[in-house]
């Protein structure tokens, strides 16, 4: 693939919109969709010594034109410049700045050295620590039009040359080695050597993930499979799971109604309990076939991390769909 060259997906390839929706589902939460009262609005701006080359500089009212604060961003961000920038709020998603009247935001992922919260209160009191911290960034999207302007602490440690011949590189299809550089409930990111990627959650195994820390922790190395790259707004769908092969796909063949199989409970919800029966793929027993009686919960009858012998009910790999259960396993004519 050229530099220029747009990249072209397949439609397996191709993840919809729903995908890329959810990265910013959290970030986008609090944006709002117009500038702050006590922020400068009009058209003349104040001195600013928050660009680190000092080269755009602007006089509160004097005689230097005013100038479009979009298009300058759109400018810096072709120059890939940093901004040194205030921190003036947070979100769930991450971090507030202000330049120029326009409202930034700083997604966690996007901080170095971020540490990694389950519990929202635990996260929220983590990006408290940065209010009025100075931060150095750099502006990695833009959109006039939803008023929104991402910025990046972890673009500052790659200069945009080596990003630009990075994402020159990368293309759908490729296995690439990575580091896991943060963990969120939609997914994890990917430091690719310079340019970042996520796998969505839905792209992390072949079976049920809760939570992406469930199978992945910061700082480890993963061999993953490029989904798509979109190089103008600096993102790459990245997959673990398609490395393997899916075990849906010939389940129907290796597994019959009556078989006995035995696995590891991953999971106990209120409506039964998931077992993990071969690599990346489970079965799932129904409170109803749990056990004998009457119980309140299935975690009365079973726990996570247990090892059982089940007897398959029911086998559907089109649905992904493994019926299990516990009950009547002295029976040898089965259910």
């Amino acid at each position: 693939m050229t530099a220029d060259a747009s990249p072209k997906f397949s439609s397996q390839q191709q993840p919809d919109d729903a995908y890329w929706a959810a990265l910013f589902e959290q970030e986008e939460a609090l944006l709002p969709n117009e500038p702050r009262p006590d922020m400068p609005t009009n058209s003349s701006w104040a001195p600013i010594d928050q660009r680190i080359d000092g080269r755009f500089r602007w006089s509160d009212g004097g005689s230097e034109p005013t100038a479009d604060p979009w298009q300058l961003a759109q400018e810096i961000m072709a120059a890939d410049d940093a901004l040194s920038l205030p921190v003036t709020g947070f979100n769930k998603g991450g971090l507030l700045v202000h330049w120029q009247g326009l409202q930034g935001f700083v997604p966690a992922s996007q901080l170095i050295d971020f540490p990694q919260f389950h519990l929202e209160s635990e996260r929220l009191s983590a990006l408290r620590q940065w209010q009025s911290e100075k931060l150095t960034l750099k502006i990695i999207e833009l959109n006039r039009e939803l008023n929104r302007l991402i910025l990046s602490e972890r673009a500052t440690l790659v200069e945009a040359d080596e990003r630009e011949q990075l994402f020159v590189r990368i293309e759908p299809g490729q296995t690439r080695e990575g580091t896991i550089t943060n963990l969120t409930n939609f997914g994890a990111f990917v430091d690719l050597g310079g340019v970042e990627g996520l796998i969505h959650i839905s792209e992390l195994s072949w079976s049920r993930v809760i939570h992406p820390s469930d199978i992945l922790e910061p700082d480890q190395q993963v061999k993953v499979k490029v989904l798509s790259v979109d190089s103008e707004n600096g993102r790459v769908a990245l997959s673990l799971k398609r490395l393997k092969d899916n075990p849906w796909t010939t389940v129907d063949q290796r597994f019959q109604p009556g078989q006995m199989v035995e696995g590891v409970i991953t999971n106990v919800v209120n409506f039964g309990a998931f077992v993990l029966i071969e690599d990346e793929l489970e079965g799932l027993i129904h409170i109803s076939q749990l056990a004998e009686g009457v119980f309140l919960h299935p975690r009365k009858v079973v726990q996570k991390g247990q090892i059982v012998v089940a007897r398959i009910l029911k086998v559907d790999g089109a649905n992904k769909r493994l019926a299990l259960t516990l009950r009547g396993l002295d029976d040898d004519s089965g259910e």
